[in-house]
């Protein structure tokens, strides 16, 4: 698999938080917060959440997700932010191990919190970065293994 642009994985990996977006139990969408890690070598975003969340409820049932990842620090004038969709993996996936080492690596503070690691597999991302100019958009696919940069109108 081709990675992730590097704008773009530059992006995801200096921020920590992102909202995600899932559907409840009468197909409504449900949104949710959370610290967060990049594994930009696969494409997968880790979180941590207690089993006793609502979301930790609905994910297993409902794994299609969206999210957002905004700056810590807006900038009006240079805006920049990540709007993505992908996949919760199955608790019992082969990466959790591994997804569980690499989150409390990146966030040692996480070892404190009791919760479960999920992984979400991102599908396809589109970045908007205005210090490329106004409208620039960079869009990144799974599917395709390819990015693109483009102007929105």
């Amino acid at each position: 698999m081709e990675l992730i642009n590097d704008s773009i994985a530059q992006f995801i990996e200096k921020q920590k938080t992102c909202s995600l977006c899932c559907i409840d139990e009468s197909g409504k969408p449900y949104c949710f917060s959370c610290f967060y890690v990049f594994n930009h070598q696969q494409g997968l975003l880790y979180f941590k959440s207690s089993s006793k969340s609502k979301h930790s409820g609905l994910l297993p049932f409902h794994p299609h997700i969206a999210g957002t990842i905004l700056p810590d620090k807006l900038n009006i004038l240079v805006i920049k932010g990540i709007q993505f969709e992908g996949t919760i993996l199955p608790a019992n996936h082969f990466l959790t191990d591994e997804a569980t080492k690499f989150y409390h690596k990146k966030n040692p503070a996480g070892l404190a919190v009791p919760g479960d690691i999920w992984i979400v597999k991102i599908d396809n991302i589109k970045m908007t970065d205005n210090t490329l100019g106004f409208g620039k958009k960079i869009t990144w696919s799974r599917s395709q293994k390819h990015a693109a940069v483009s102007a929105e109108e």
